[in-house]
């Protein structure tokens, strides 16, 4: 397989703040970067050669795209097929549309991942509320059921705590297709971020640990505090969906961890992902720079972690009273700020974050969750 090599330009379907670092690690090898979306000034386009605003239906916008950029990869998964087709007229596309297709779809995510005897919650699928009732009789509750697309940050789910609950959670789905899943009493939740190459080299990130807070990813803590055995398992397990998929690329597995040590999967992302951000400063090789080496066809970098590390996300509830003090958070000197260049602080949005380090990992932790609440200690 024929490398792309620096000074190549390589193409970006969507332009938030995963393709923002993207772009960041692909300037500082040399390559130009071009990002498609249907926005302006976006977090991906303020650092990229050229930014394209059309719709991902406009397919002449999509070609013109196509035509001047070497490779295209992705910072979202819910892109079209067809869009993806029309860049795949003119160059490789990598991850290829079948990994997209699985992942953006709870439904077909979980049905492939049950097929090929990875551990998933049991789940039916619900098209009425009949079916619901049905699912519900053979799932029982607790239970979830979410909307089989389009799902992220805890968007599109409602917990069923006992059947009384059903025609609230029929109405929520809105008429769309859904998944009932079975409640999983876990102990905590775990992911793995890894990327595998033209050639089938695989390389992790190890397992980290994840707190949400009102279904956000609050604090990533890296590496988790789990057994050999666990980490050896979800690692494992990984590979085998990377490899099983074909992904060439980088893809994030979440899990849940249940208190007897048994893994199983949430969800994919098949690209950077949000609880992968600490290795921009971490590792040896991030995992954006791990992204562009694997879809250029290079050889993979190493992904030793320097320093036990954390990472809180910067929400929009952030600027409620008015610009954080960055100073403030930037008196701890092991803390590394990362803003994204959104214009509007929203309460929600992903405004940025700050990775941490210390000796241990929770140590690290608590240093992330100190300076992100120096910055608004002064507006209390």
């Amino acid at each position: 397989m024929k490398s792309i090599l620096p000074g190549a330009t390589v193409g970006v379907l969507g332009s938030g703040q995963l393709g923002r670092m993207f772009a960041i690690a692909a300037r500082r090898m040399g390559y130009r970067v071009h990002t498609y979306s249907s926005k302006s000034d976006t977090p991906t386009g303020q650092l990229c050669d050229r930014e394209v605003c059309a719709s991902y239906d406009d397919l002449d916008a999509v070609r013109d795209f196509a035509r001047g950029v070497d490779v295209v990869t992705f910072e979202f998964e819910n892109v079209p097929a067809a869009t993806v087709e029309a860049c795949a007229e003119f160059g490789p596309v990598r991850p290829g549309w079948n990994v997209l297709y699985v992942a953006q779809n709870r439904l077909r995510e979980k049905t492939f991942l049950s097929q090929n005897g990875f551990p998933v919650a049991p789940f039916r699928v619900v098209n009425s509320r009949d079916d619901l009732e049905n699912a519900l009789r053979e799932i029982g509750t607790p239970s979830v059921l979410k909307t089989a697309g389009f799902g992220y940050d805890g968007k599109g789910q409602t917990k069923i705590n006992a059947a009384a609950d059903a025609e609230n959670a029929w109405a929520n789905l809105g008429g769309q297709e859904g998944v009932l899943e079975g409640w999983i009493p876990f102990e905590r939740e775990v992911s793995v971020v890894a990327a595998r190459g033209v050639d089938g080299t695989f390389a992790h990130f190890g397992v980290v640990e994840n707190e949400h807070a009102n279904h956000i990813l609050d604090v990533t803590i890296a590496p988790a505090n789990i057994s050999s055995k666990i980490a050896v398992d979800a690692i494992e397990i990984t590979r085998g969906v990377l490899e099983k998929l074909d992904v060439v690329g980088v893809l994030c597995v979440e899990f849940f961890l249940k208190a007897d040590g048994e893994l199983i999967i949430n969800e994919l992302a098949p690209r950077p992902h949000n609880s992968g951000h600490w290795t921009f400063d971490a590792c040896v090789t991030s995992q954006f720079e791990q992204q562009l080496r694997a879809v250029c066809a290079l050889p993979l970098g190493s992904t030793e972690q320097i320093r036990p590390a954390a990472m809180s996300n910067l929400l929009g509830d952030l600027w409620q009273d008015g610009e954080p003090d960055w100073e403030a958070a930037l008196r701890f000197p092991d803390v590394k700020l990362h803003l994204y260049g959104k214009s509007r602080a929203v309460p929600g949005r992903k405004m940025g974050h700050l990775t941490a380090f210390a000796n241990t990992p929770q140590e690290a932790a608590d240093i992330a969750r100190k300076a992100r609440a120096a910055l608004t200690k002064n507006q209390q």
